[in-house]
């Protein structure tokens, strides 16, 4: 049952919820932290931990992603990023956090457009994906949607276990004259490796997405913390109702299909443990993190966080932002903690919530009641 509220005379809309609007309510059983598994699969790809990082410079390096792949989760290497740009990009990288100018500096936007304009090279995207291959973990890489249809291949040939289709919103059916449109559903089915695309805010897309054969849906749109795209184009869904959307999508979609389960992925706006937390008791099979991963020493933008929205030739509707660091990526993940605002130990946050809730995996967890509690910075 939808409510919708009356804007004005001419219009009504239906209420939406951030993560900051809910909160998890516990049961009348409790759990030791340590007896809780906080495991997810995809496909035949097995993570101790539901965390995938998000396919920004300032988050994932080859390093970066193999250090994560080692702890438990999936790094995601931007494909059309720095990485594959340059031969070298710590000096692009240290320049960008040495630019002076505040978030909205329309110079540091001009000086990323003009570091970003450099074309990206294909034997770069080999070479990256080689050297996170070699290490062992799982490899995963980032494509736009027209990104995808210049250097799919490319991909393919170099060998990824995991390909991601990322953009700020992307739609199973994209309509231009002017080119030919990616046809998501014939290229996944071409693929033997599982797809993640996304994102969608909305139960219809993320239906439609789900149809085209994708392993993945990515949820979110204009929720980042480095996005400004709410105030540029004026579009924003809110992120707990959005993911309560999609996972009735995955679930009616699972009767449709006669049993096949896509998995949801909450993307952007969680920078915290508790929205992590918030964001799997709303329905996500596992969450996609930036600014989180980007507090991390190791992270390449060296405290800073910026997305491709940030660059964008045209319409940029990004920002760089300053994070901060908070400890090594272990630490960031797994504690111990010394920050108590939730920017440390997300895992063992999650565990915690979890048992004090009296769920034992994350399935179960989905089920966990919630109240509408606007936050009131606590």
């Amino acid at each position: 049952m939808t409510y919708e509220i009356e804007i004005g005379r001419g219009k009504r809309g239906r209420r939406a919820y951030s993560l900051d609007d809910i909160a998890i309510v516990p049961n009348r059983r409790t759990r030791d932290p340590e007896d809780v598994s906080v495991a997810w699969q995809i496909d035949a790809y097995r993570f101790e931990m539901p965390v995938i990082a998000a396919p920004m410079d300032s988050v994932m390096s080859p390093a970066t992603a193999i250090a994560l792949g080692r702890l438990g989760g999936l790094g995601v290497l931007d494909l059309e990023g720095l990485w594959t740009r340059y031969d070298d990009p710590e000096p692009v990288l240290e320049e960008i956090s040495a630019l002076e100018g505040g978030p909205t500096s329309p110079a540091v936007t001009r000086r990323l457009q003009e570091l970003y304009s450099e074309p990206v090279q294909p034997e770069l995207i080999t070479a990256r994906l080689a050297e996170i291959r070699a290490s062992g973990v799982t490899v995963a890489g980032a494509l736009t949607p027209s990104g995808t249809v210049q250097h799919y291949k490319t991909v393919l040939a170099a060998g990824v276990d995991v390909f991601v289709i990322r953009g700020t919103t992307v739609s199973a059916e994209h309509v231009s004259k002017n080119q030919e449109p990616l046809n998501l559903k014939k290229f996944i089915y071409e693929l033997d490796v599982p797809v993640i695309v996304g994102g969608a805010a909305g139960y219809t897309p993320a239906l439609h997405l789900m149809r085209t054969g994708a392993a993945g849906v990515l949820v979110g749109f204009g929720g980042g913390a480095t996005t400004t795209t709410r105030r540029a184009l004026g579009i924003h869904s809110p992120l707990a109702s959005a993911i309560s959307d999609v996972a009735a999508a995955r679930r009616d979609y699972m009767d449709e299909s006669g049993g096949r389960y896509v998995h949801v992925i909450a993307d952007g706006g969680m920078g915290t443990s508790g929205d992590l937390v918030k964001a799997i008791a709303m329905g996500a099979d596992a969450v996609m993190l930036g600014s989180a991963l980007a507090r991390a020493d190791e992270a390449p933008g060296r405290g800073w966080h910026w997305g491709a929205e940030a660059h964008h030739p045209e319409t940029p509707r990004g920002e760089r932002a300053r994070v901060g660091t908070v400890g090594p990526m272990e630490e960031v993940l797994f504690g111990p903690g010394h920050q108590a605002d939730g920017t440390s130990n997300l895992i063992g946050m999650l565990r915690r919530s979890m048992a004090t809730t009296g769920y034992s995996d994350l399935k179960e967890f989905q089920r966990v009641d919630v109240v509408v509690s606007p936050y009131a910075g606590r």
